[in-house]
């Protein structure tokens, strides 16, 4: 699961929903190192996202702002702070706390949730489909 969410070649796999999937991800994990995102619905519009990140613990917590390019959702956009936090869990499983904050809106917070919702459901399908490929089915 960490090295779902800090390696780009796997990131872009899974990052933005199923109708708007990232095309690009670039990440400099150190703290203050920035991350973005370019995500592509099928018609071809991009959105851009980007951030730094804050806090970076390997294996259990990593912290980022979170910003879009241009005005998104609700007009200009605004620096969000988005966190994840990881431990293990029964049954060699992980668990995984994700917080959004500081967003601007009930708009950007329905907006962020159906997206971030989409998103972590393609990251489960992705580490289901390596278990597959490894022979573990749980």
């Amino acid at each position: 699961v960490w090295a779902g969410g800090t390696t780009p070649e796997i990131v872009v796999r899974w990052l933005g929903p199923v109708d708007y999937p990232a095309i690009s991800v670039s990440q400099d994990l150190v703290i203050g190192g920035r991350w973005s995102a370019v995500l592509q619905d099928a018609a071809g519009s991009t959105l851009e996202q980007r951030g730094e990140f804050r806090e970076i613990v390997p294996l259990e917590r990593l912290m980022f702002t979170f910003i879009w390019e241009g005005d998104h959702e609700d007009g200009e956009p605004v620096d969000t702070l988005g966190s994840i936090a990881l431990s293990d869990a029964p049954g060699a499983r992980t668990r995984m706390i994700f917080r959004h904050e500081f967003l601007k809106s009930a708009t950007s917070l329905d907006g962020h949730r159906y997206g971030w919702t989409s998103s972590f459901g393609r990251l489960s399908e992705w580490i289901g489909s390596k278990l597959m490929e490894a022979g573990n089915e749980d």
